[in-house]
């Protein structure tokens, strides 16, 4: 069982996201600690990207805040080593197949590895292209994570035959982003994908309230929340760590309720 895997052995898992560099990596770098301390399971680090497809206005935003600041994935590498120092849940990288390519996919794959990673999202690589970068980590003993969206449908055998780590199941047709209900039948896409795998399903998009999280780790195995957090951090700054911890420590809560 790789890490990923493990941090859901102990009951439903709490998954936050958030862009580093946004306000600064040394805010990322506090977030993080605080973060893990709350109880949040596994953390995804977004890298950012000039053009993040995947992502809605909040998210978009970030990234433009965090690249206008000068963060380079060398600076996010770095960080990642620093929090190695006293971080020990999994971690994992949310990015863009272009941010690899661009860095070398074998550097930026041994530089990962090298520094404490546990795993990389590249949401904009489709299942079928999957092979030209899961290769690439996996055999470096990290997952590369597999989406699935309510699109995926005669798809969604074939994904969760070959996934790694946990399956991330987008719950929302669209972008990232918070939403008042979420709608799509996500029982009947974790059922279809038990009948496949055993590996972990963990619920993201549009997931912003300790009631939704509730409800999304009901039926799968966590929830994942990214919009909702950065934009805590979006208006409070440097101040957010604290209001962050706060609120990771209510959706863990809520988690383990389902």
């Amino acid at each position: 069982m790789s890490k990923i895997a493990q941090a859901f052995a102990g009951g439903k898992a709490f998954i936050p996201f958030i862009t580093c560099g946004d306000p600064s990596l040394e805010t990322t770098e506090e977030l993080v600690r605080r973060m893990a301390a709350a109880g949040a399971d596994l953390i995804e680090l977004g890298i950012p990207f000039s053009d993040p497809t995947a992502e809605g206005p909040v998210i978009q935003a970030a990234n433009a805040r965090a690249l206008s600041g000068g963060v380079t994935t060398d600076k996010i590498f770095d960080m990642v080593e620093r929090l190695r120092g006293d971080v020990s849940i999994p971690l994992v990288f949310m990015t863009y197949a272009n941010v690899v390519f661009s860095y070398g996919k074998e550097r930026f794959a041994d530089r990962a590895k090298a520094v404490g990673m546990d795993g990389v999202i590249l949401p904009d690589v489709p299942f079928e292209e999957k092979e030209e970068f899961a290769d690439t980590f996996q055999s470096r003993g990290m997952d590369f994570i597999s989406l699935i969206a309510p699109t995926s449908e005669y798809r969604i055998a074939r994904i969760a035959e070959n996934a790694k780590g946990f399956l991330y199941i987008v719950s929302s047709l669209g972008v990232t982003g918070e939403r008042k209900e979420i709608t799509t039948d996500i029982a009947g896409m974790v059922s279809l994908v038990r009948e496949h795998t055993k590996i972990p399903c963990a619920v993201g998009f549009g997931i912003s309230t300790p009631e939704q999280a509730e409800q999304m780790a009901r039926v799968s195995d966590g929830a994942i929340v990214g919009s909702a957090i950065v934009r805590m951090v979006e208006e409070l700054g440097v101040q957010a760590p604290e209001q962050v911890e706060a609120y990771v420590r209510a959706m863990k809560d809520a988690v383990r309720r389902a």
